[in-house]
């Protein structure tokens, strides 16, 4: 297992340069970028721009562990609409074809919504044809992702979508691709389960680990806390990761929202190894 670190932990408005020597000075060994509708990565980042951010990664001494998206919680792949689910799938094209020019092996998708987590937009009607309009997409996708030689990672999140442990693997074998799997989020999870019981259940499905924290009993946003302040039982999610032989990155998704951005980097970062040291790893 490897260290990373999202790109969200920092501010938006720091250079990449910034970033990449934060990320090494902090002891990870990967970053998750993140694709948006404006940044860094976005629709109409040329092929050419692309290899630039990875060979500056690698001169920093990074490698690209992932890429990340928020875009889906905009436009909705299991969206009522044709116009917008037509817009998510276009967004899930380029988030693919970005990944490919980076040499990043793994994109985060939020695989649509039923309903969001807070309030805006409509919900979907029936949940039966959702699924089922999911599980056809995403069999459509995986053959853009084989083609890419980039696999997608179905986060499970806040969206009344795949909410069991059971129910994201029957989709994921449902799409039936070896370039469909799982982005697991151990704080996500613990909302309404416990990440270990996941991890087994998922076993190879999981294709890259988000390792971020929880308090239970706040039960809404502000319950995101840093690592060690919450509810997350780090060494059992160490151990069932060990069980189904894991060997991906470990990626800690903490957001900037400190006057000191750099001590919640530093401070990640030192989580995260004493998490790798007590289990072993």
């Amino acid at each position: 297992m490897k260290k990373g670190i999202s790109i969200w932990a920092f501010p938006s408005d720091w250079s990449l340069e910034r970033v990449f020597s934060l990320a090494v000075e902090a002891g990870f060994q990967g970053i998750e970028l993140a694709y948006d509708l404006k940044g860094n990565v976005h629709a109409d980042s040329s092929a050419a721009e692309l290899k630039a951010i990875q060979k500056q990664a690698t001169r920093a001494g990074l490698e690209l562990s992932s890429l990340a998206t928020g875009v889906f919680w905009q436009v909705n792949l299991i969206s009522d609409s044709d116009e917008e689910r037509t817009k998510a799938k276009y967004h899930l094209n380029q988030l693919l074809r970005c990944a490919s020019d980076l040499q990043v092996g793994c994109v985060l998708v939020v695989p649509g919504f039923v309903g969001p987590f807070e309030t805006g937009a409509p919900v979907v009607r029936d949940y039966d044809t959702a699924f089922k309009r999911a599980v056809s997409d995403f069999q459509e996708a995986a053959g853009v992702a084989k083609e890419l030689g980039v696999a997608i990672g179905i986060e499970n999140v806040w969206n009344k979508f795949l909410s069991s442990a059971w129910e994201m693997r029957a989709f994921i074998d449902n799409v039936c691709s070896p370039f469909v799997g799982s982005y697991f989020d151990v704080g996500n999870c613990l909302r309404s389960g416990y990440p270990e019981q996941w991890i087994r259940m998922l076993g190879s499905r999981i294709k890259a680990i988000h390792f971020k924290d929880f308090r239970v009993n706040v039960g809404n946003l502000n319950g995101f806390v840093d690592l060690f302040e919450g509810d997350v039982d780090y060494p059992a999610v160490i151990s069932a990761l060990k069980e189904i032989s894991y060997a991906g990155y470990c990626v800690v998704e903490v957001f900037s929202r400190s006057r000191y951005p750099e001590n919640v980097v530093l401070r990640a970062g030192v989580d995260i190894s004493r998490i790798f040291k007590e289990g072993g790893i």
